[in-house]
């Protein structure tokens, strides 16, 4: 009889290290329209998150609380982007560096990431600033250790995760530099060509659980024959990037709604994600939340997972809620944290 497997899944911490939270109020300061420095100050206030930088104590609490897993995931975003090009800004490669070597210390090779659009550059809300930069992608493999694709088998299960700004690059494209965008290419094709390749190799017994960051992708992988003749294996598709059920809620609500190309990138980002999001439910996809939540519910946490090697029986998914730490707190953990690693 084989043993259960535990797993423990997080995501989108958005870990801020010194260097970022110098940067202050970051998500303002590139808007130059005082009405749009208001609307943006007040949806993170109230609804998204007032402090982007009080939370990295519920990293270190992740660890303590999920010791002796079998597997440990992280599904993306490791920094706050406050540079908005990705881990190619000195100040995020910094903060990515230090979220994921707390990660690592604490599960070993049992920790295993998949790349988040953060890693890779995104512009923000309201300002034509930043975006994909490909220094970003090579340094987040190289320096980093985060491997755009990878996979695990335990029994008859497959964990494979991927790296969805690539898949979804037709939507994201817009936003790397026009001298890149063969490069961006190229990386593209190859990511598709493996996905393409693991897909049309899986065996009839086998499961998948896919680890997807943005399920803005889920439509272009859905566009594949080798991956759409698979996704009844597909057991569960893990997906991070929304930070709280209460937008995969709100995405499902608008799914098929036309793409709007004349309110800015973010808009036309979002809503071109949202046409499409119908080809989300084959993929059956489970939000994993960011570790803080969203202000308006305070409904972070993580995910943990139980596994029957044999496959006999679905994955057991249960969601883990974790409190919020004011900043005061998580500026101290911060501090006896990096003491430590002196």
């Amino acid at each position: 009889m084989h043993r259960k497997l535990a797993l423990a899944i997080l995501s989108d911490v958005h870990y801020a290290g010194d260097a970022e939270r110098q940067r202050g109020d970051f998500c303002v300061r590139q808007l130059s329209n005082p009405v749009q420095r208001i609307a943006v100050k007040l949806y993170r206030h109230y609804f998204w998150m007032r402090d982007p930088f009080a939370h990295n104590a519920l990293l270190g609490q992740f660890v303590e609380q999920c010791r002796g897993v079998d597997a440990a995931i992280a599904n993306g975003d490791y920094s706050c982007d406050s540079g908005f090009v990705g881990v190619s800004d000195e100040a995020a490669f910094s903060s990515a560096a230090e979220c994921l070597e707390t990660l690592r210390r604490g599960f070993g090779p049992a920790f295993h990431a998949t790349v988040g659009d953060h890693e890779l550059g995104k512009k923000p809300l309201g300002a034509n600033v930043g975006g994909l930069r490909v220094r970003s992608f090579v340094r987040g493999e190289r320096e980093l250790g985060l491997s755009p694709f990878w996979t695990l088998e335990y029994g008859n299960y497959v964990l494979m995760g991927i790296t969805s700004t690539l898949a979804a690059l037709p939507v994201y494209e817009g936003e790397a530099l026009p001298e890149e965008n063969g490069a961006w290419s190229e990386l593209r094709q190859e990511h598709i060509e493996r996905l393409r390749r693991e897909f049309a190799s899986l065996r009839p017994y086998q499961r998948v659980l896919l680890f997807c960051h943005d399920p803005t992708a889920l439509p272009f992988l859905w566009k594949e024959k080798e991956i759409r003749e698979k996704l009844p294996q597909v057991e569960r598709t893990i997906i991070g990037h929304l930070h709280s059920n209460i937008v995969l809620f709100k995405s499902r609500i608008f799914a098929g709604c036309p793409a709007i190309t004349f309110m800015g990138h973010t808009v036309g980002r979002l809503s071109t994600a949202l046409r499409e999001a119908r080809l989300w439910k084959p993929f059956n996809v489970l939000l994993c939340p960011s570790l803080a939540g969203i202000e308006l519910l305070k409904d972070g946490g993580y995910l943990t997972a139980e596994l029957d090697p044999s496959g006999v029986k679905p994955a057991r998914f249960q969601l883990h809620r974790m409190g919020r730490t004011s900043p005061i707190k998580a500026e101290s953990a911060s501090r006896c944290d990096r003491s430590a690693r002196r």
